[in-house]
């Protein structure tokens, strides 16, 4: 029962509490655009100097006597040792969901010669609200004959998929060699600090008949575009259809994303979270759904989930309420609400798609973060130009608390299509969350002192 308990409590990102923790990254810059924590990334703003990772661990697929096979964990650096009671409680529990996530395709595998490796991730929500991060490399172990595909994972608080799938290039080239080769370039990783945005961190590693190896791993200057990968997104959707998920993302409907690999899953739906930066999709988040918890479609909350294509008729056989269902395979929506095309003031939807499609036209003289920055800055416009005025709507009482103006914040929008999209966008979870710590957190603007 605790552990079906944890794996639920991992489908929710426990929104109140996570509005509230930490201050905005952009608390100390004047208010012209909006501020607040990002998208679903919002861990990148984590302090540098924290731990790189909690914990690597292996988990292998062992043979049950019904033929089937199941996840378990064979190896974990480190191990913990004089934890308190909650803590062990709680260790044991993450310790007994990740396989779930590792292997989230279900029990149904036959041994091979050959396996292409992927890099995938997940998420776990703790009681408190703090999240943890998987990074998962599935590969096959070096060898002859058949053998059975392995998962190394990295378990993180720190949002950062660029950095992590190099580390697990790293451990990936290691375990040709040998598991004990792991430990050594592991150790060296945990006592180094994680470093500040635009930094780097080396890591030396010894590597037998290879020597000593430096291994650099840099942060991406903006922090938070380093869990995210725009270009998954655009080689997968038209722009036209991106926006008609982004507006009922702002809108917090259900959406549900379907591929068959799993890489494709987690790139895409961190994609998805990260264009409502700067704010927080606050609801269920998991970018691969494990098969035994296929019926969290049926939640009749907002959430944002990837399935595997494999169960589409399964959960089109779920009694949910309206949802939006993209397949990322064939670049087309399956079931929709029918007004996705409506929600965005008219004006702006065409100004973004003019930038999106100028971006996908160019996108084989971009790099990946020049594909980053330019759809974020497209994304960042559109609220600005939508609710950047929020700032000068705050009350501001002697006590040094705020009070958001709602109704004369509504009433300044001078477009009535931008006035009646802002109606409804200010009543959902995401904005209330940015506003309660806006109203926390007073900053000087011009001529206000």
């Amino acid at each position: 029962a605790s552990i079906g308990n944890f794996l639920r409590r991992s489908l929710r990102r426990a929104g109140r509490r996570e509005g509230k923790d930490g201050a905005s990254a952009a608390e100390n810059t004047p208010p012209r655009v909006p501020q607040g924590k990002m998208g679903e990334q919002n861990s990148a703003f984590y302090s540098a100097g924290q731990f790189f990772f909690e914990y690597l661990v292996v988990v292998s697929l062992k043979k049950m006597p019904d033929g089937h096979y199941e996840p378990k964990i064979t190896y974990q650096f480190p191990k913990r040792e004089n934890l308190l009671k909650g803590q062990k409680e709680e260790e044991e529990r993450l310790l007994q969901a990740i396989p779930l996530f590792c292997f989230p395709d279900g029990n149904n595998w036959v041994p091979v010669t050959e396996f292409t490796s992927e890099t995938f991730s997940f998420v776990l929500t703790n009681v408190d609200g703090s999240r943890k991060i998987g990074y998962c490399r599935r590969l096959l172990p070096s060898g002859r004959g058949v053998r059975l595909p392995e998962v190394f994972c990295i378990i993180s608080c720190l949002g950062c998929f660029g950095l992590f799938s190099k580390i697990l290039d790293e451990v990936e080239k290691r375990r040709q060699i040998s598991m004990a080769v792991i430990y050594p370039f592991m150790q060296g990783l945990r006592e180094s600090p994680f470093p500040a945005p635009g930094k780097t961190v080396t890591i030396k590693s010894f590597i037998p008949e290879s020597g000593t190896e430096l291994i650099e791993l840099t942060r991406p200057v903006d922090a938070h575009l380093e869990h995210v990968e725009f270009q998954a997104l655009l080689q997968r959707l038209s722009p036209n259809l991106i926006l008609h998920i982004f507006a009922s993302a702002m809108l917090e409907r259900r959406l549900i994303f379907l591929a068959e690999e799993l890489s494709v899953l987690s790139q895409c739906i961190h994609a998805v979270a990260a264009l409502l930066y700067p704010f927080t999709w606050a609801h269920t988040y998991i970018p691969v759904v494990p098969e035994c918890l296929l019926d969290t479609v049926c939640c009749p909350t907002p959430f944002m989930v990837g399935i595997q294509m494999r169960h589409l008729e399964r959960v089109l056989e779920q009694p949910m309420e309206e949802a939006l269902i993209v397949d990322l395979c064939e670049g087309k929506i399956i079931r929709a609400v029918g007004d996705e095309e409506d929600i965005l003031p008219r004006k702006l939807q065409n100004e973004m798609l003019i930038s999106l499609n100028r971006h996908n036209n160019n996108n084989n003289v971009h790099t990946l973060e020049q594909v980053n920055a330019l759809v974020s800055e497209a994304f960042v416009h559109f609220f600005v130009r939508v609710v950047g005025h929020y700032a000068s709507h705050i009350k501001w009482g002697r006590s040094g608390s705020g009070s958001f103006q709602e109704r004369a914040f509504c009433k300044a929008i001078a477009s009535k299509s931008c006035r009646r999209f802002v109606k409804k966008f200010v009543k959902t979870n995401m904005f209330s969350l940015f506003i309660e710590e806006a109203e926390k957190s007073r900053i000087p603007q011009e001529g206000n002192g």
